[in-house]
């Protein structure tokens, strides 16, 4: 596959920050708990959306027939990023980064039912085996499980919201073969926002005490970074290119995250989260590259 070497760099660029999103969720959870980290973090990218909107002159009030699959799309947005939050609250950085980079995985097994023409493939079934293999292991940690601890609890929280966004993703793509996909992507965060605010104010506290300049740096990025110019860039890379240079470098994301977990947060680096990544890393590769062919004629 021929890929210019600007989209490259981009690609690569933009899953470095990709990885880093579990990383900065979890340090902005050291002082704002899950549904209130949500709220500020998609409220920076609503603004950071409606800018990018204003200078592409994009229509952002919905057409009429288009309000019941932003709100089906929204609820399945503020659910699958809840999960998340709540999960990485419980698990280490480096274990929330392996498995958010899953997602892709999910997405394939909802296509097949999905999307028609994207069914699985023999290849493709192989690149799932190997990436679930990894999951496994980061999952047990390389021995048989003996107990629940609320790490563990918090590792199927985060498969669970990858499996939730590999659905939204097949929902999205459905989506925006009839809906601009500005309009798409800021009304599920705009139509999610009053549930994280409501639960926010319902059930938790922010402990002021702990607020900072890394928790709030961490939101920042979340919104600005990955919310805001990881929409933009990711559209620009779709719009010129394929969706394909995305995905094609989409195990470099678990790697950078595990590294970064590691220098921010202090999380080890054993043996079996190596053994982890590596495999879901290899899985997603096999997987994009099964993407790109073509089925025979």
């Amino acid at each position: 596959m021929h890929i210019p070497l600007a989209a490259v760099v981009v690609a690569v660029i933009i899953n470095i920050l990709w990885g880093a999103n579990p990383v900065a969720v979890k340090i902005a959870l050291e002082a704002f708990p899950p549904l209130t980290s949500a709220f500020i973090r998609f409220a920076i990218g609503v603004v950071c959306i409606a800018l990018w909107a204003a200078i592409e002159r994009t229509r952002l009030w919905p057409r009429r027939g288009e309000w019941l699959g932003l709100i089906i799309l929204a609820g399945l947005f503020a659910t699958q990023i809840g999960v998340m939050n709540w999960g990485i609250n419980l698990t280490s950085g480096a274990d929330a980064a392996v498995l958010t980079a899953t997602f892709p995985l999910f997405a394939a097994l909802f296509a097949h039912f999905m999307i028609a023409g994207d069914q699985l493939s023999p290849g493709k079934v192989t690149g799932l085996a190997i990436a679930f293999v990894g999951v496994g292991v980061v999952l047990t940690g390389g021995q048989v499980p003996t107990g629940l601890s609320l790490a563990d609890v918090g590792n199927l929280l985060m498969i669970c919201s990858a499996l939730l966004l590999g659905g939204r993703m097949i929902f999205t793509a459905r989506l925006v073969s009839k809906i601009d996909p500005t309009r798409v992507v800021i009304w599920q965060m705009l139509l999610a926002l009053g549930a994280f605010a409501a639960g926010a104010a319902t059930f938790e506290t922010i402990a002021w005490d702990r607020v900072g300049w890394r928790p709030l740096g961490a939101l920042v990025y979340q919104g600005v970074v990955i919310a805001g110019l990881g929409f933009m860039v990711n559209a620009w890379l779709i719009k010129r290119y394929s969706p394909s240079v995305v995905v094609s470098f989409g195990f470099i994301s678990p790697i950078f995250g595990v590294l970064l977990s590691n220098l921010l947060l202090g999380d080890r680096l054993t043996w079996d989260l190596a053994v982890g990544t590596v495999a879901v890393g290899v899985g997603l590769v096999v997987l994009a590259r099964q993407a790109q062919r073509r089925p025979e004629a």
